[in-house]
Order: structure tokens, then sequence, then C-alpha cells
């Protein structure tokens, strides 16, 4: 057993919460168990399907367990499910939290010249009715 996989208590709990196989037949090559290690490696390392090491079964099979059941939703009624066993054991602490930061970006950021007064105003039309351009008295 890996240092990530789960472990008997984990699948004792896990187990149940699984769709049942509805094939009848030969039983399978790779154990559900391994397969879910398998995915669980690849969540927590980040390495592409086909690097996933042999112990847990072919990396194409591992990766297809892992598709039908994200399509079918089996991954979300799991996590649910769990969710829902961890809060009423009072293992879950449901805090709301707000946060109002407010993120401003440095002025080179913006793309906005070394020395401000050699930045170019944007193109455009500039209506002045009459007199000064520059909002002075008529003369």
């Amino acid at each position: 057993m890996g240092r990530g996989d789960l472990t008997d208590e984990q699948w004792a709990v896990l187990e149940p919460l699984l769709p049942k196989g509805t094939r009848a037949g030969r039983s399978p090559v790779w154990p559900r168990r391994q397969l879910i290690d398998g995915i669980r490696f690849r969540i927590r390392t980040g390495v592409p399907w086909r690097d996933v090491p042999a112990e847990y079964g072919p990396g194409g099979r591992v990766y297809d367990l892992f598709r039908r059941w994200q399509r079918d939703g089996t991954w979300h009624r799991v996590l649910t499910r769990l969710q829902s066993l961890a809060d009423a054991k009072g293992g879950i602490t449901w805090d709301l939290s707000v946060d109002s930061t407010v993120c401003r970006a440095h002025q080179h950021a913006a793309g906005a010249r070394r020395q401000g007064d050699l930045q170019k105003e944007p193109t455009g039309r500039r209506l002045w009715l009459r007199g000064d351009p520059f909002g002075g008295a008529d003369t």
C-alpha cells in the first residue's frame, strides 16, 4: 500500500457509496480499490494519466473509470454523501467567510509610461463649443 492509498477504514466507508456493477460475467481484472487509488495518485501528484504507476492498473483504464464516473455524476454523489456523513458526526464546521479585499495593480502593470507626462491620451474627438479649448473664458 502506497503512502496516499486508501486505508482499510477509509475503504470500508467509501465502498458502499460506489455504484454496483450491473454486468454479469467474469470478475474485473483490476479491483476498484486499486483503480481508485490510481485516480487519487494522479489527482494528488498531477502526473499525466499515462504516467500513473502500473501498480494501480493501466493509465487508460484508470482514466476511463474516472471519466465515466465524472460524466454520470458518481463523484458528485459520493462527495455529497461523504460530506453528509462527516457533518452528521460533527466533522465539518460550516463557516461563511466573505473577502472584501481590493487588489489594485501597480501603475506599470497597466502599461503606463515611466514618465507620466509623456503618456499619450487616447485618440478621439473633443468638442469645444467656442472659445478657449482649455475651458477658459471666451476672449
